[in-house]
């Protein structure tokens, strides 16, 4: 059975098998998943928004605005670490 890594917002990942993952997206709207995979994302990319960018397939100008507007909703962002 194929495995699909989700980002935990603990420090420990946790692997799910896609059986597992779709029950847990019942009932989130496909803006509720979009803004939790840029989040987790931005977070494993330790708030590189270049990187960030590259791993969900949008240009940097695109994440910018999608973060901008989540910090606009009170949001928390991860932010760039070295």
């Amino acid at each position: 059975m194929t495995t699909v890594h989700v980002a935990a917002s603990e420090p420990d990942a946790q692997f799910l098998a896609p059986n597992q993952i779709v029950p847990l997206l019942i009932g989130a709207t496909v803006d509720e998943v979009e803004r939790e995979l840029v989040l987790q994302t931005l977070a494993r990319c330790d708030g590189n928004r270049t990187r960030a960018s590259r791993v969900l397939g949008l240009s940097v100008r695109t994440l910018r605005n999608k973060i901008r507007l989540y910090a606009a909703s009170g949001i928390d962002v991860p932010a760039y670490q070295d």
